[in-house]
């Protein structure tokens, strides 16, 4: 009888999330509009950054210079004077300013070490972070041209040959498509679990069913497979209609795999998302724990930022975090084609980790019941 329980209770669960608009529009948008803005827009590369020079050289270098900056990175140079650098900067016209000194082209080919001025708008940061190695690497490179057309150079000794793997085409919606989806992945489970118990405490279906011959574990468990089954499902829809279709991102490993993994990743959350429902007495305060709990989740689990960035303490008190392993698992699955055999860690740790997590949620569960009654 438990498990039917447990089977009936689910369906219900379903049933009433069907005749909640809100939340499937909220599901569909997730995993699909959402990663799909998600990947087009990283802003881990420049595009159409505004760029000005002041070309006081006139020369045939600083031409070069000038016509090596192009779109997609870069709008069209526009030629300006000195005087109107600091201007156009302060009207926001401009995020990068070129100053080529006079005489630049002389003193290059006279092996002197001229200076170019860079002046850069840092109020648009990204533009701004990126923007610097990429405009030093085109002048290097042009400059580098140039003299060894007039000069002999000695051919280097050494070169460096670039292969970048698991993305070859250094494409960022192929990293920004797999991030949104397991970032909404967390997120979906710890909303539909919090607001479908939330949502029955404020309609008043919670009473009819402690009068009822269940048990708070089977109440919280059928919560928990239906919850984790749509997004489940959704999960794999997006990954194959949106990453896979829509925007052609290859899946090098196996989906059944990173399936399971989700499956173990999403008893955690929607366990915690029992436990934050058990907390909050409203939807808006449910929705200010979520803002307190999510966001550091994703932030600083490895899918914004590399957790080799972070301090040491951040990355020890993180291994506690469900999102950390279930980031590990997904790059190593989707992007690196790895088997079970490499991920197998991960899979133990979010086993510990949601039993943990549903334990915690049980008790919490049974004691705001048992208010309650």
């Amino acid at each position: 009888m438990r498990l039917a329980n447990i089977l009936h209770l689910g369906i219900k669960e379903l049933r009433s999330l069907v005749r909640d608009p809100m939340m499937l529009v909220l599901i569909v948008y997730a995993f699909s509009f959402s990663i799909y803005t998600a990947a087009t827009a990283m802003p881990e590369t420049l595009h159409k950054a505004p760029i000005a020079i002041v070309d006081e050289d006139r020369s045939q270098l600083s031409t070069r210079i000038v016509d090596a900056f192009y779109p997609p990175y870069f709008t069209t140079p526009v030629l300006i004077t000195q005087t109107e650098m600091d201007t156009r900067m302060d009207a926001g016209l401009d995020t990068f300013a070129l100053n080529i000194p006079p005489n630049f082209q002389n003193d290059v080919l006279a092996g002197r070490s001229p200076t170019v001025q860079l002046n850069i708008d840092a109020t648009r940061m990204t533009q701004a972070f990126t923007g610097n190695g990429y405009i030093q690497s085109i002048i290097t490179g042009e400059v580098k041209t140039f003299v060894q057309k007039h000069q002999e150079v000695a051919t280097p000794s050494v070169d460096l040959a670039l292969r970048a793997r698991f993305n070859p085409e250094l494409n960022k919606s192929w990293f920004g498509g797999v991030m949104e989806v397991i970032n909404n992945i967390t997120m979906l489970a710890i909303v539909l679990t919090g607001a479908a118990l939330i949502r029955e405490r404020e309609h008043g279906t919670i009473e009819h069913l402690l009068v009822m011959p269940v048990t708070p574990f089977e109440i919280m468990a059928s919560k928990v497979w239906a919850m984790a089954l749509v997004v489940l499902i959704a999960s794999a829809c997006s990954l194959v209609f949106i990453v896979q279709g829509l925007l052609s991102v290859p899946i090098e490993g196996s989906i059944v795999l990173f399936l399971i993994g989700t499956a173990l990743h999403l008893f955690a959350t929607t366990s915690m998302g029992i436990f934050l429902g058990t907390i909050a007495r409203s939807m808006p305060q449910f929705g200010l724990l979520l803002m307190l709990v999510l966001l550091p989740l994703q932030i600083l689990s490895g899918s914004v930022t590399p957790r080799e960035s972070m301090p040491e303490f951040v990355q020890f008190v993180m291994l506690a975090a469900p999102n950390t392993h279930f980031v590990m698992l997904a790059q190593a699955i989707l992007s690196r084609g790895a088997g079970f055999s490499v991920v197998w860690q991960q899979f133990i740790a979010l086993t510990l980790i949601g039993s943990i997590f549903f334990g915690i949620a049980l008790y919490r569960f049974r004691k705001t019941i048992g208010m309650m009654a």
